[in-house]
């Protein structure tokens, strides 16, 4: 029986970066060893190799390195390997693990503690806030104990932390007590943003555990976790385990890290991607429509009038983000390593033909 054409969606989509398969050089990686035998769960050459590279771009750190399914796994695994029961993650009001991820956190037994961020951001003077508000109260064995730190890089609005922003953020949590977990879903594009000052030997020097993302990053599915504590390092493949978070065909993960930090492909896919990305937000700008607030990696915010929601829709898939006021709306336009350049300038003539927005208003961008 012939199988049916694959139809994709007609829309040209920017709603992520996760809409197509993988990276070709991941492809390939996997065919090539297709017909190989490996041991399961990890435990063969080719996540040794893989775990190899990226201790190599940690500039020779120590530090276990682990592969994992998925993203919201691999967060609730390290929370709840980083964590008593008692205990409890700081992190900002829009972060991944307090927004999107179901409460998967809270269902390892673990309270998300939000605090306001700005543009994505948290800081060091909230975490110290926080860790005083726990250690100086007079019922502390009434109330969760805040004991580690979480972050992402880039942030969910696609914004960076600059080297001195986490450093005095890891100074601060260590200072109290906590530990740091920055969660790099998005890494390669903030690595590859022109914006950075963030380097992987920054991480492993700054934060006790933090992640390296596959899934959107240009592999088929899967992320890397890099534990720099040896506290944190005790169990973990037993955590992963129980966590649903360990593949049983683990070289395929091996593989997929082992062909992103070969050659650096990891960075260069950041890198185009967010180059692309840049001039999205230029196009938007030239046609007077308001970026929400200043990205530079992947994903960009902008400010449309329903008429002009209305309009790009009809060509193109994006991320319905918020409510501005009443005729405004916050919408993302993600790019990743499959965005092309033709959909780019599909997308700048689209803009170009908008509706121009005739009202008057002060736009609240939400960023508190």
């Amino acid at each position: 029986m012939r199988r049916p054409p694959i139809r994709g969606c007609a829309l040209i989509l920017f709603t992520n970066d996760y809409n197509r398969g993988a990276h070709p050089a991941v492809l390939q990686a996997i065919a090539d060893a297709n017909e190989s035998s490996f041991p399961g769960y990890g435990a063969d050459e080719i996540c040794a190799r893989a775990a190899g590279l990226i201790r190599a771009a940690l500039g020779g750190a120590d530090a276990d390195v682990h592969f994992l399914v998925g993203g919201t796994q691999v967060n609730y695994t390290i929370i709840a390997a980083a964590l008593r029961p008692w205990q409890s993650v700081l992190s900002a009001d829009t972060g991944h693990i307090a927004q999107h991820e179901a409460g998967a956190v809270e269902h390892t037994g673990h309270k998300v503690e939000v605090v306001p961020g700005v543009d994505g951001k948290l800081s060091a003077a909230q975490v110290e806030r926080a860790a005083l508000d726990s250690q100086e109260s007079t019922v502390a064995e009434h109330i969760t104990q805040p004991a580690l730190v979480y972050l992402s890089q880039p942030t969910e609005f696609g914004t960076l932390y600059s080297r001195d922003e986490l450093a005095a953020i890891s100074r601060t949590a260590h200072e109290h007590g906590l530990l740091l977990f920055i969660d790099g879903a998005r890494l390669a594009y903030g690595l590859g943003s022109p914006g950075n000052d963030v380097a992987m030997a920054d991480m492993a020097a700054l934060a006790d555990v933090f992640t390296i993302g596959g899934t959107k990053c240009g592999a088929l599915f899967g992320e890397a976790a890099v534990l720099v504590n040896p506290a944190m390092r005790t169990g973990f493949r037993n955590q992963m385990k129980q966590n649903g978070a360990m593949l049983a065909k683990g070289w395929l993960l091996g593989l997929q890290f082992e062909a992103l930090f070969t050659d650096g492909l990891y960075r260069r896919i950041g890198a185009e991607a967010d180059a692309r990305a840049l001039r999205i937000a230029r196009v938007f700008a030239e046609a007077g429509v308001p970026a929400f607030l200043d990205s530079p990696t992947n994903q960009q915010f902008v400010v449309l009038t329903s008429a002009q929601l209305e309009a790009l829709s009809e060509g193109f898939g994006f991320e319905y983000w918020q409510r501005v006021d009443e005729d405004h709306h916050c919408v993302r336009f993600c790019t990743s390593w499959s965005t092309r350049d033709h959909e780019v300038d599909s997308l700048a003539a689209a803009v170009a033909a908008l509706p121009a927005d005739v009202g008057t208003r002060a736009m609240s961008t939400g960023r508190e």
